[in-house]
């Protein structure tokens, strides 16, 4: 038989699981980005990228010839466009737009 305590535990961690879905979110990052001419300058862009958290690594698109750069990110708020903007400067490139949306 169970105690009052263990069934309030219980609904605890039943109600904290099923929270865990809206504590974090896909989202999907579209940059572009002026200057990438060579998979050398990709790959400079590619890392940074894979270092922020909750990047999936293998989510990381670089589109050279269009100057495109997709990922995707499960992170509980949207990676700001201050950040990116920074993060591509420091890899020595100009960030053209910005969008994000929340994967379905």
């Amino acid at each position: 038989m169970q105690t009052s305590s263990t069934r309030t535990w219980l609904s605890i961690l039943l109600l904290s699981a099923l929270a865990l879905p809206a504590w974090s979110a896909d989202r999907e990052y579209q940059l572009r980005v002026d200057g990438l001419a060579c998979p050398y300058c990709a790959y400079g862009i590619e890392k940074k990228i894979r270092a922020l958290n909750g990047v999936d690594e293998d989510s990381v698109t670089i589109r050279i010839n269009e100057g495109l750069v997709v990922f995707q990110a499960d992170t509980e708020a949207p990676i700001g466009e201050a950040k990116l903007k920074q993060l591509i400067n420091d890899a020595g490139f100009t960030l053209r737009s910005f969008e994000h949306s929340e994967e379905k």
